[in-house]
């Protein structure tokens, strides 16, 4: 498997073959559903195959496990087990009770927690066959909704005692869609804490950059309340972020704001910081950059010269090029670790390879193992 180095000076592995690229642009091209014979003659088959004695190993969920006694131990997130989203959010929540789509593109009032309950892909292997016709994660209830003061405590003590993955989104995302994503990104790296989400309101529209932008500098306040909380809980545990396009913007303001106003205790408690094709103004970038001091060793960023989507953002912005499309010289002179996914995907936008590619997911699971004092 090719792997992608994200430490500084290290080796790029060989690239992608032709082999790679056509299996790649394969699976890019969404199979024929298929019909309930195949998929019974799949199952069949795959049934006597996990019967043959003498084999060394086995697959689970495409990771190669030894078998131990005869039974193969299943490497699970901890959101699989228990399919529950904390979500922190400044959208205005549709209805009381909350009900579908829960969450709006409009503005609430000030900061609301929800413990959103999902469901969980079938594993089992006509699941696994049938997925081509379903999508994996699901979001199934939001019981309540709290608003105001307390919501950033009440996600504080949802979280106590663990890690927790926070995922911001970017530009064009429903609440649906960033839950999806929140849940996919924390199951792929099989992450063990609580996963969460800080979604603020997107319009979900190709033509409402410009008010997403606004939505999301607008929503600083609420993220950094949610920070402040984690961060001040006495049984917390180390806060990790993700953010993606448009959420990296967020999510730099707002540790500049959360390092100059809580201090290096507060700084102490995050931990991994990765910005997926951020969706920055390089010259902001910069700017940002160099008031985190010391803590700029958090930041992991995954950038890619062939992400179409931000060649669009920087025409419209006025030509500057975007953070996450910048030269990897560049990035890591600001003392930033760079993963330079340019080589990765092989699809017309490349935007979200830290959701599709196993190897760029790599580089977020290894940034939050160093953060917990892993290699």
């Amino acid at each position: 498997m090719v792997m992608i180095l994200d430490d500084r000076g290290a080796a790029r592995q060989a690239r992608h073959g032709a082999a790679t690229f056509r299996v790649t642009l394969h699976a890019m091209i969404r199979p024929q559903p298929p019909t309930r014979r195949a998929i019974l003659r799949y199952a069949a088959l795959s049934g006597v195959a996990g019967l043959t004695p003498g084999l060394a190993g086995c697959v689970a969920d495409g990771l190669v496990t030894d078998t131990v006694g005869g039974r193969a131990p299943e490497r699970q997130s901890a959101l699989d087990v228990s399919p529950v989203l904390l979500v922190a959010t400044t959208r205005k929540a549709v209805g009381s009770p909350p009900k579908s789509p829960y969450f709006s593109s409009e503005r609430g009032r000030g900061l609301s927690f929800a413990e959103v309950r999902l469901s969980a892909p079938d594993r089992s292997l006509i699941g696994k066959v049938s997925s081509v016709i379903t999508d994996d994660w699901a979001v199934t209830a939001v019981p309540q909704v709290e608003t105001g003061p307390g919501a950033a405590g009440a996600f504080a003590q949802a979280a106590l005692g663990r890690d927790v993955l926070i995922y911001v989104h970017g530009y064009r995302e429903s609440f649906q869609s960033a839950a999806l994503s929140a849940a996919k990104l924390s199951d792929g790296i099989r992450f063990r804490g609580a996963s969460g989400l800080f979604t603020w309101p997107s319009a979900a529209a190709t033509f409402d950059y410009g008010y997403d932008r606004e939505s999301a500098l607008w929503s600083r306040d609420g993220f950094e309340d949610l920070l402040k909380a984690l961060a001040n809980s006495p049984s917390g545990g180390r806060i990790n972020i993700v953010a993606h396009s448009m959420g990296t913007l967020l999510t730099l303001e707002t540790l500049r704001m959360l390092r100059a106003e809580a201090g290096e205790a507060a700084m102490a408690r995050i931990g991994a910081v990765v910005l997926a094709a951020p969706d920055i103004d390089i010259d902001l970038f910069t700017s940002a950059v160099e008031r985190m001091g010391s803590d700029v060793s958090k930041i992991t960023v995954i950038s890619s010269t062939k992400d179409r989507a931000l060649e669009l953002s920087g025409a419209i912005a006025g030509g500057v090029v975007r953070a996450g499309a910048a030269d990897r010289e560049r990035l890591e002179a600001l003392g930033v670790r760079v993963a330079d996914a340019s080589d990765y995907g092989g699809g017309l936008i490349n935007h979200d390879l830290f959701l599709s590619n196993p190897d760029v997911q790599g580089v977020v699971k290894r940034a939050i193992g160093r953060a917990s004092g892993g290699a």
